[in-house]
């Protein structure tokens, strides 16, 4: 079996396969880029590009949405339930939706993590359908 295809971004190691531990890596990735990648320095919250690109009208909820919408792609690529698909969709459609209104949106951006509630989904699937995808965090 030939050894899977990665790619180097950001200090991560992505894999490029397509196997259930490529794409959890992916995810997982995407999800700190988007939801907690930065400080706020003397808080200590996190905050990721979600919040950040947000600030931008228009052009930054679209941003955030595609690459939330990429990770319900990603999901989908593991043959999860439609139910857990719409339900993600769901997570990002609420986030783009409060989004568009000012001032509600950005602060939405800090409260309703919808990536990091997708990631979840997607985390409680593969550790019941693929355990050996499971990471023992510490």
């Amino acid at each position: 079996m030939p050894a899977p295809q990665r790619l180097e971004a950001m200090g991560f190691e992505l894999p490029t396969g397509t196997d259930p531990q490529s794409i959890r890596k992916r995810i997982e990735a995407m999800e700190i880029l988007l939801e907690r990648s930065f400080r706020i320095p003397g808080v200590n919250f996190p905050i990721g590009l979600d919040a950040i690109v947000g600030l931008v009208p228009v052009l930054g909820e679209i941003v955030t949405t595609a690459m939330g919408a990429w990770i319900v792609w990603e999901a989908r690529n593991l043959d999860m339930p439609r139910w857990k698909i719409w339900r993600m969709m769901g997570n990002v459609g609420l986030d783009a939706a409060l989004g568009v209104v000012p001032v509600v949106g950005d602060a939405a951006d800090f409260l309703f993590r919808s990536n990091t509630r997708n990631l979840r989904i997607v985390k409680k699937h593969l550790d019941k359908h693929h355990p050996a995808t499971r990471v023992i965090e510490g």
